[in-house]
């Protein structure tokens, strides 16, 4: 993207990427230079304009200067999360027509040619040619591309059925992530003296890691790359981040580990205080916290954008009361992930903020939540392209149920998520869900109950929870499930739960690669667990 190259003229001696263990960091020019070298090595190698260039890999400054130099040229990105099954994989290669494959290992490149590719560059090779360059000049190929061309093919994860190819275009992705800068102030850092500093652990097969990063570039943001998140929490005293982009459950995991580090009483009383200033519409990281931020995000953390999935409330109060500001925000593959965000001088807590700059959110007769602007698809890709989400009047359909609220946008639950009780009764699964995995002995958690007299539970276990006497551990994992049924009404409140023997995992098939819960998949492997609760069920004490 011509950013690169804008802030290499603007300003060529400021840090922009670091890789995660390297010594030092790329300059806006050298980052510049070496998109510009990468761009003619894949010249060289004969790489076209539309040529789909499949990349499966972690993180990495690898990655993030190929897919520069790949969208540079006019070709397009097909990202391949590292997660993927090899059906998977196959239904990317097969799907996208791509012709150009890289993998960060050994096992991902065999991945790739067990699913069709014949030569697969290495990250390696792709880190030497970024350096040595090629013969070619890309300058005419570069000033070729357009922003109604297509920039990507992102799969979307698939909570059912096979996943569609959704194609951003350069504006698309532009769109998004520049006025996600503008949305959130100076956040990002802008051209400011005090650099922003950010770790980035999203993957960049997600929309939403790729919008991140494209936004740290266009904001002036220095940003160390890391493998992903379970890298990233020990590496942050020594990065010392100003802001951060997680997902929920990087934030519930955090909230977890930190448990251990804090005196008696201290998490409750974080979240107490920091509901409080939420609560207040104070900025937390400009109010007085009563406790230091803790010591494991850094000591110059002050906001965190999340997305990807709702979180609880209780998890940003904590936050907030360590002087953190929690951001949520709204947004899906098909708009380039970003529809909304929360500002830090103005967040809000339920909602997932405000339309970004050039996004207009509307709500449907029924509650789908409706979405138009530049940040929109264009489409999708191969199987699906006779499918689109969005109607003839330019809105996207996203399936999402929410409402406004002074425009602001509070999210609801999914049209195709939202449980129907045999007595007719409308549940939202999500808010119970979030609030069960804040237990230290949660792995995870699902509700069902679709057509069933009663909503119930069925819940895995975290590893710290073996050994554990049953009785202890089935009175507090109802401790669990009471502090879920706090928010809803009796008529929403699980009755029931069941500890299942294994946890729900990518690689079981059970969450996507994005970590949301497959549901239709966990309940056919669960069927048994199900049935048993609504057989010893007793329909007389339901009241």
């Amino acid at each position: 993207m011509s950013v690169v190259f804008e802030k290499a003229e603007r300003t060529p001696d400021r840090p922009s990427l670091r890789a995660a263990n390297a010594l030092s960091s790329l300059t806006c020019n050298d980052l510049a230079e070496r998109v510009r070298s990468l761009a003619s090595a894949l010249l060289d190698s004969g790489v076209s304009a539309g040529e789909r260039v499949a990349i499966l890999g972690r993180t990495s400054l690898e990655w993030v200067v190929l897919d520069l130099a790949v969208l540079s040229v006019g070709a397009v990105v097909v990202p391949v999360y590292p997660t993927s099954s090899a059906q998977q994989i196959q239904h990317i290669v097969s799907d996208s027509g791509a012709t150009r494959f890289a993998a960060e290992s050994d096992a991902d490149a065999g991945r790739l040619m067990d699913a069709g590719a014949d030569v697969v560059w290495s990250f390696d090779t792709v880190g030497q040619w970024s350096q040595s360059g090629g013969r070619h000049d890309p300058a005419t190929r570069m000033a070729a591309v357009r922003s109604r061309d297509l920039a990507m093919i992102v799969y979307t994860s698939g909570t059912t059925g096979a996943a569609k190819g959704c194609m951003i275009s350069h504006r698309n992705m532009y769109a998004a992530s520049a006025n996600t800068v503008l949305r959130t102030g100076a956040m990002f850092g802008g051209d400011a003296e005090e650099q922003a500093v950010t770790a980035l652990g999203l993957p960049l097969a997600h929309v939403f890691g790729q919008t991140i990063m494209f936004a740290t570039l266009i904001g002036g943001t220095h940003t160390w790359l890391i493998p992903g998140i379970p890298d990233m929490v020990p590496s942050l005293p020594a990065i010392r981040p100003t802001f951060l982009a997680l997902v929920p459950y990087a934030l519930e995991k955090i909230r977890k580990a930190a448990r251990p580090h804090l005196a008696p009483g201290a998490e409750q009383a974080a979240v107490s205080d920091g509901l409080a200033l939420l609560h207040a519409r104070v900025q937390a990281a400009t109010a007085e916290p009563a406790r230091p931020v803790l010591g494991l995000l850094g000591d110059r953390l002050t906001s965190v954008i999340s997305g990807g999935a709702s979180l609880d409330d209780s998890t940003a109060g904590f936050y907030a009361g360590f002087g953190v500001d929690v951001l949520n925000c709204y947004g899906m593959t098909e708009s380039a992930t970003a529809v909304t965000v929360n500002e830090p001088t103005t967040n809000r807590l339920g909602t997932v903020g405000r339309p970004i700059p050039g996004t207009t959110v509307a709500i449907a007769s029924d509650g789908e939540i409706l979405v138009r602007g530049a940040n929109v698809t264009i489409g999708y890709w191969g199987s699906a392209a006779d499918r689109s989400p969005v109607d003839a009047e330019g809105w996207l359909h996203t399936g999402d149920i929410g409402v406004l609220d002074d425009g602001y946008l509070r999210v609801t639950g999914r049209k195709k998520e939202i449980l129907v009780t045999s007595g007719g009764k409308n549940v939202s699964p999500t808010p119970l869900e979030d609030r069960i995995r804040l237990h230290p002995l949660v792995g995870n958690a699902i509700v069902v109950g679709e057509g069933r007299p009663f909503v119930s539970a069925l819940i895995t276990l975290d590893p710290s929870a073996a050994g554990l006497d049953n009785a202890y551990l089935e009175s507090e994992l109802q401790n669990a499930v009471d502090d879920a049924n706090s928010l809803v009404s009796r008529a929403e409140s699980i009755r029931e739960f069941r500890i299942l023997p294994r946890d729900f995992t990518v690689d079981n098939g059970l969450l996507t690669p994005s970590l949301k819960l497959k549901r239709a998949a966990i309940g056919e492997e669960f069927r048994v667990e199900i049935e048993s609760i609504y057989e010893m069920s007793s329909p007389g004490t339901l009241g």
